[in-house]
């Protein structure tokens, strides 16, 4: 759990230093955004498993379009 920790913290270091880098001159503070914590905890927890949810069923129609292409090759 220690290295598991080490390396998310690791991961967004470094997403917030691009995050950082690649958002010099516009008006959206995407890093600040990124350390903003929400007000509701809940609410944080919902969306992010609709996201999660949303993520999932994006790969799993990647896989069978995959699938399906390359049955039809064979």
């Amino acid at each position: 759990p220690r290295l598991r920790h080490l390396f998310y913290q690791f991961a967004r270091y470094v997403m917030l230093k691009d995050l950082e880098a690649n958002s010099v001159g516009f008006d959206i503070p995407f890093a600040e955004a990124v350390e903003a914590r929400p007000e509701d905890v809940h609410m944080a927890k919902a969306r992010r498993r609709v996201a999660y949810n949303k993520l999932l069923q994006i790969f799993q129609k990647e896989e069978f379009v995959r699938q399906e292409h390359e049955q039809k090759a064979q």
